[in-house]
């Protein structure tokens, strides 16, 4: 069982939920309870549960960034056509190497890079 508790946004791929579940991660997945739900609320129930969100929506920057939301954590993934195994294979590194860096940040995956900030 890994220590970091995932919240997995619906555009990140079903098939990485599984997979990570599979790896024994807590997974919550947007998806199964309300693929409707708004972002905001997203970040709610993050907070609530103690789970990073990993998402490829860009609105949660401006969630909070401007909006000043709390959170957990963000891991915004910015693989614009990359599919499942894409995904799936960069995951782990990022979990594994900077779980304790992404708690309470936002950071941003994109172009091989993590980009962790602090919130101001």
């Amino acid at each position: 069982m890994h220590e970091l508790k995932l919240l997995f946004d619906v555009g990140v791929s079903k098939r990485a939920e599984i997979h990570f579940r599979d790896k024994g991660f807590d997974v919550l997945s947007i998806r199964e309870l309300s693929p409707t739900m708004k972002d905001s609320d997203i970040l709610e129930l993050a907070v609530k549960e103690d789970r990073l969100v990993i998402t490829m929506d860009k609105d949660f920057g401006e969630l909070v960034f401007n909006s000043e939301k709390s959170h957990i954590g963000v891991l915004l993934l910015r693989m614009k056509d990359a599919g499942w195994i894409e995904k799936i294979n960069v995951l782990p590194e990022i979990l594994t190497n900077y779980s304790n860096e992404l708690k309470g940040k936002f950071s941003v995956y994109h172009d091989k890079k993590l980009r962790i900030r602090q919130q101001a």
